[in-house]
């Protein structure tokens, strides 16, 4: 007996804006001149806020910290998409969709700053506290997928990660589960070429991350990771078929990390030059403010009043996070259990009199 074709499709390719900021007319989304200003305007708030925190890192007054430069249209063009009840699902580099979600600011830098209480957000923002382990939070929004399914719940859970993250056996997992059980979950792979200092080419022999979602019974997409609106374009494609309950999706966006892996790293060791230059040159914010300003919707004068905003913005909200008093030590055991055992009873007594002394 044959065996019956399910699911078999292309993968396609998204490509709006170019790097000179020149649009294909025949692909542009649907966006007011309003929500064009709006995506640009997101991209100069995670940018600001990124080299605000880098900055307090190189001075020691943050931890270790993983920029974000470069995958600021990546995280403006799929908010711009999502609905206000939909669940973000982070791993350790969506810190910008974070802040677009409502999370306050100083928050965000708080969990940089290893203070949990980073996590307590707004009770509106729908958003899983952020995932280190590499992998992990894709299984997670697979789940809030499907316990959304179950609920009739019309939102969707988008799941982030990286390239690196699609090595790990957790993405395959989660992939296989969203699958079969029809997750009403985005999973949406930030392809910025590196996990860590080992390149793409040697993650994977297909030609994609996009197309892997074919083998697992579900559409898959590539665009440009660095053109907000191929991004945002790819992101309401996706999210419309998932409410529809036609199942999950994929969106690969491949953008390129312009900074270290981390602050512990040094990717002068291991990338070319040229290669970061080729990517500077393809820079997400540039490129739409070249289109902006042609369309004359930008000003440079814009530019300058905005900026001093943003700048007053992140300001203020260091002054918050350097403003927030000691976490009191006990806070590692009181929110770990509803009724702590015996033996971390006498573990918190013991902490809390050193602590005293």
């Amino acid at each position: 007996m044959p065996i019956k074709t399910i699911y078999q499709a292309e993968t396609e390719r998204l490509d709006i804006l170019d790097k000179d900021g020149k649009a294909d007319s025949s692909l542009m989304p649907d966006l007011s001149r309003e929500r064009l200003v709006e995506a640009y305007k997101m991209m100069i708030r995670i940018r600001k806020m990124d080299e605000k925190i880098l900055n307090l890192q190189r001075q020691g007054r943050m931890g270790t910290y993983g920029s974000i430069r470069g995958q600021e249209a990546c995280q403006a063009g799929i908010k711009l998409a999502m609905d206000e009840g939909d669940w973000t699902i982070p791993s350790f580099r969506e810190h910008g969709i974070q802040v677009l979600a409502g999370i306050p600011m100083h928050q965000v830098m708080a969990i940089w700053k290893g203070d949990e209480r980073g996590h307590v957000y707004p009770e509106n923002v729908r958003c899983l506290p952020v995932s280190v382990p590499v992998g992990s939070q894709l299984l997670h929004g697979v789940g809030v997928g499907m316990a959304l399914r179950l609920k009739g719940d019309k939102a969707v859970a988008v799941a982030y990660a990286g390239d690196g993250a699609t090595s790990e056996g957790d993405f395959h997992e989660a992939m296989n589960f969203a699958g079969v059980f029809k997750s009403r979950c985005l999973i949406f792979i930030q392809n910025n070429q590196w996990a860590i200092s080992v390149p793409f080419k040697n993650q994977t022999a297909a030609g994609s991350i996009a197309q892997r979602a074919h083998g697992y019974g579900f559409p898959g997409l590539q665009v440009d990771g660095n053109d907000v609106l191929a991004v945002y374009a790819g992101a309401k494609k996706a999210l419309d078929h998932i409410r529809s309950g036609k199942g999950p999706y994929l969106i690969e966006a491949l953008t390129y990390r312009m900074e270290n892996h981390t602050t512990a790293d040094d990717h002068t060791r291991y990338r070319p030059k040229e290669e970061v230059e080729y990517w500077l040159d393809r820079d997400p914010v540039k490129r739409m403010k070249i289109f902006l300003t042609k369309k004359k919707l930008w000003t440079e004068k814009k530019e300058k009043d905005y900026l001093e905003q943003v700048k007053k913005e992140v300001e203020d909200e260091v002054k918050k996070l350097e403003a927030m008093p000691p976490a009191p030590a006990s806070d590692i055991f009181d929110f770990m259990y509803e009724t702590l055992p015996q033996n971390l009873k006498e573990q918190r007594e013991a902490l809390m009199s050193e602590v005293r002394q």
